[in-house]
């Protein structure tokens, strides 16, 4: 199993870090290899990518959500993918946001990006290309405030 885990400080309110991130559809604008996001139900989504030269297409389901908090998510579809991204407060401008990803590599490309630090890399980028496009727009381009508790807990958050 591949594990990234990076964070990133950013000149936003944590709300509106938070609220950006939610807009999964508009991930390609600053995530290399993600071609398409699409929103399938308030918790699902599908995925179309290309990393590497190999293409992917898999479901998310949004195991936990919490606004302002943390926002976790798993495959569904028989890929091996799963992570958590966490936001936190610094000052009312600023914010931290962790990310912690996991993913079983299927290709020898991908087995050894994950062995090289490729993949690290690749997600600091992308946290740099986050950082860039909500200080660049000052604003979020939408938000879901929803509550999905993780499996157990009790409540369906919705």
């Amino acid at each position: 199993m591949a594990r990234v885990e990076e964070t990133i400080d950013v000149a936003a309110p944590v709300r509106t870090a938070y609220n950006q991130w939610t807009q999964f559809e508009s991930f390609p604008e600053f995530m290399s290899g993600v071609e398409s996001v699409t929103q399938l139900t308030d918790t699902t989504n599908h995925w179309k990518a290309r990393i590497g030269g190999v293409e992917r297409e898999f479901d998310t389901e949004i195991s936990e959500q919490h606004p302002d908090e943390r926002v976790a998510w798993r495959s569904v579809d028989g890929t091996t993918h799963a992570g958590v991204v966490t936001f936190h407060r610094l000052d009312d401008i600023t914010t931290r946001i962790a990310v912690q990803l996991e993913w079983a590599p299927e290709t020898f490309a991908e087995k050894a990006g994950a062995a090289f630090g490729i993949d690290d890399a690749q997600v600091k980028s992308d946290l740099r290309k986050f950082k860039d496009f909500i200080e660049s727009h000052g604003a979020e381009t939408g938000g879901w405030r929803g509550d999905v508790d993780a499996p157990g807990t009790g409540n369906a958050g919705l």
